[in-house]
């Protein structure tokens, strides 16, 4: 498909749409359905959510941990950016080693004079609100018009590159359940894996396409629209992994997911025209103060209906009226604190829970993470690729959708620390999926680079045959 093609929306006839719908999507969503009814009966155990103790902490080891965090973070952002890497996976593999997998080892009396558990708590609790007020930054920058100008295309592929992996992802949990599953329904476990391994990391995506100027191209915008429907249907699913890990019955799912959707129309239809009138007639002070009680009123009401409190955040990043000023400056002041800051906290938090050391020298185990690494990374790429090719694009900007729906980043972790605090998973599936995570990201650059280059050769190769005889004759 040429720029001009992708530019002007062209679409495949209805026929071939509907027949790349069934085989990508509803053919891989009824095998999922049927695979978890066979298996609900397994095990019906559930795991409530652990909260963490409350502790209290004085403000001077928490002085000595923050400064050490945010220096290690920008440091090792800095190394990975001039390596051609977006800054937030050096700030993900800077919380890893400040963790237990390489500071808590090679020197264990400084980490936990560092890290003591009553800090550790207070960074929980401040990387939580970091999240929240994250979360409400990515919803202001959820760009709708993005998926309705691209249509069909965008909505195949999202949907594909979700469809495919949490296929897969059953079918590899079948196989990690009976060593690693623990005391959970296999129903709760099976899906959090197909979530797991169906997930597109949306603000490390914009950023790298930022990075390598793709952002506003025909590629740029396709990828930007099939990850945003594709964070929001993994959003969803996660909702009801959440529900099914705390023990909700079938029933329960429903009502939570008809509270959540009276929640939605409510925050669209009442909380957004009046956001917009707030937003037009209030002071600079006053809009940042709105939309901090908004965000987390936002985020309290979803705690309450029963799913994560960063969806309330999400979904009122949404509605704000991104277009007005204040609302725009509000966002920068939040963005400033919350991406220095609280967000450093927690990669930090996910890596003092990362502990590659679990997984030590068992070659069984690393075969384990090898095992998930390759079905995570072909099938999302494969699937998305394959989806793209399908409904019209060419074999490189199918290739380059591929690659960049490949990449997971700071979404994954998030759900993996959620999945971590349910106890939905072990602590070594996560230092498993915690890999996946980081090589699935860092190969997204390498591999968009690997296409271009290839692309170009054989585009070279494929005219020189052709000028060559017109060459030759013209001398004659």
């Amino acid at each position: 498909m040429t720029d001009s093609a992708v530019r002007t929306g062209s679409r495949p006839g209805v026929a071939r749409g509907i027949a790349v719908a069934v085989a990508l999507v509803a053919v891989p969503a009824a095998v999922i359905v049927a695979v978890l009814g066979f298996s609900a009966g397994r095990n019906h155990g559930a795991v409530a959510t652990a909260p963490i103790a409350p502790s209290s902490v004085g403000p001077y080891p928490l002085l000595v941990a923050l400064p050490v965090i945010m220096a290690g973070c920008y440091l090792v952002g800095r190394a990975f950016r001039l390596i051609g890497q977006p800054e937030v996976i050096g700030e993900i593999v800077a919380g890893i080693l400040l963790g237990p997998s390489l500071l808590g080892a090679v020197w264990p009396a400084a980490f936990n004079w560092l890290f003591p558990p009553a800090v550790v708590a207070t960074i929980n609790t401040l990387a939580q609100l970091g999240l929240i007020f994250f979360m409400y930054l990515i919803g202001t920058k959820m760009d709708l018009s993005i998926v309705r100008e691209r249509g069909v295309i965008a909505m195949t592929v999202s949907q594909a590159s979700i469809a495919l992996p949490m296929l897969t992802g059953i079918v590899l949990a079948f196989a990690l359940y009976p060593s690693f599953g623990g005391r959970v329904s296999f129903l709760a476990f099976a899906l959090f894996i197909a979530v797991a391994l169906s997930v597109t990391a949306f603000p490390v995506l914009a950023r790298i396409l930022t990075d390598r100027g793709l952002a506003g191209t025909p590629l740029g915008t396709l990828a930007l629209a099939c990850a945003a429907i594709g964070d929001v249907a993994a959003w969803c699913l996660l909702t009801m992994v959440i529900v099914i890990s705390r023990g909700g019955s079938a029933g329960r799912v429903l009502i939570i997911i008809a509270m959540v959707a009276g929640f939605a129309a409510a925050m669209v239809l009442v909380v957004r025209p009046m956001l917009r009138w707030l937003a037009a007639r209030a002071s600079e002070p006053t809009a940042l103060t709105l939309t901090l009680a908004g965000i987390m009123l936002s985020a309290l009401a979803t705690n309450e209906i029963g799913i994560h409190p960063i969806f309330g955040a999400f979904l009122f990043g949404v509605i704000a009226p991104r277009s007005a000023a204040v609302v725009q400056r509000a966002a920068v002041q939040m963005e400033s604190v919350t991406v220095i800051l609280l967000l450093p906290l927690f990669f930090v938090y996910t890596g003092l829970h990362t502990r590659f050391g679990l997984l030590g020298l068992d070659g069984r185990l690393w075969a384990w993470c090898a095992l998930v690494v390759l079905v995570a990374m072909l099938s999302k790429w494969g699937g998305s690729t394959a989806a793209a090719r399908l409904a019209g694009a060419d074999w490189r900007e199918s290739l380059s959708i591929g690659a960049l729906m490949n990449c997971r980043g700071l979404t994954e972790l998030i759900i993996l620390n959620i999945g971590l605090q349910l106890k939905v998973i072990s602590p070594t599936i996560f230092a498993m999926l915690v890999i996946m995570t980081l090589i699935s990201t860092i190969a997204t650059v390498p591999g968009l680079s690997l296409i271009a280059r290839f692309s170009d050769k054989a585009e070279r190769s494929s005219v020189a045959p052709r000028a060559h005889p017109s060459h030759t004759s013209s001398s004659g």
